[in-house]
């Protein structure tokens, strides 16, 4: 293990003005619920630049109150499935993330602030996954997933700094919040000696706009477990401005969502 260069995150950041002034900006809003009793978990704000091809997506996750608590970068890199991505959490200061060119990624973890960054060198194999790159797979196999054909893929746990093998399937038709929509099921391919829960998602069948999401969250809750979610996006991406997303880049972490 190596230790990681932080420097990576400030490129980003040097990244994001070129690309909004360049591109338009999108915006769109999630709700996280927990999955076993409706509370309302957090908030998400998705900042979306470019096409399908070549996004970038910046994601504030914000207190119930709208405070922001956590913020992830995501860069294209090779594949539209396998872009880089940095999150950081400002309540402990956890963070994870890939970087790298091509194939040759490396995976990095810190447990909190005060702890040393442990990384490790991956092979990314062609038609993996990591992080959001999952919307870009769903479209890929769209059509796939329609006459009921399952799609294998190895998908990235960064906490895990390895690949597993993950099935995707479609389950139903039905209708989200009055619109058609498909339903699909995400699970773990082989046994690994650990568990990882089934995600059920659900697309717009109009778009493949992802509509909801049940499974493990990808942010880890006060004790530092990653809690079983429904994350909800009822409203397609709206018109957001360069200065907006400027805002979000800066805007102060909290320490905790506490009152």
């Amino acid at each position: 293990m190596r230790r990681l260069s932080l420097s990576s995150a400030g490129l980003l950041l040097l990244m994001f003005p070129l690309l909004a002034s360049a591109q338009a900006v999108q915006r769109q809003e999630g709700r996280a619920f927990a999955a076993d009793g409706g509370a309302l978990l957090y908030r998400e704000t998705h900042w979306l630049q470019g096409p399908p091809e070549a996004l970038s997506r910046l994601v504030l996750y914000r207190c119930a109150d709208g405070r922001p608590f956590a913020r992830k970068w995501m860069t294209p890199q090779g594949s539209p499935q396998t872009p880089d991505f940095a999150l950081e959490d400002g309540r402990d200061g956890y963070q994870e993330g890939v970087r790298g060119n091509g194939a040759a990624r490396t995976v990095y973890v810190r447990a909190t602030s005060d702890a040393k960054p442990v990384s490790r060198a991956l092979e990314v194999p062609a038609g993996a996954v990591v992080d959001a790159g999952f919307d870009a797979a769903v479209r890929r196999h769209w059509s796939d997933l329609l006459e009921g054909q399952p799609v294998a893929f190895q998908f990235l746990l960064p906490s895990r700094q390895r690949l597993v093998p993950l099935k995707l399937q479609r389950t139903a038709a039905l209708t989200w919040k009055g619109q058609p929509a498909q339903q699909l099921q995400m699970k773990l391919d082989a046994w690994f000696g650990f568990a990882v829960p089934a995600v059920t998602l659900i697309y717009a069948s109009a778009d493949q706009r992802l509509l909801q999401f049940t499974g493990t969250g990808n942010v880890r809750d006060h004790k530092g477990r990653y809690p079983q979610v429904r994350v909800e996006f009822p409203s397609p991406p709206v018109a957001a401005s360069a200065a907006e997303l400027a805002t979000a880049r800066g805007q102060a972490l909290v320490k905790t969502c506490d009152s």
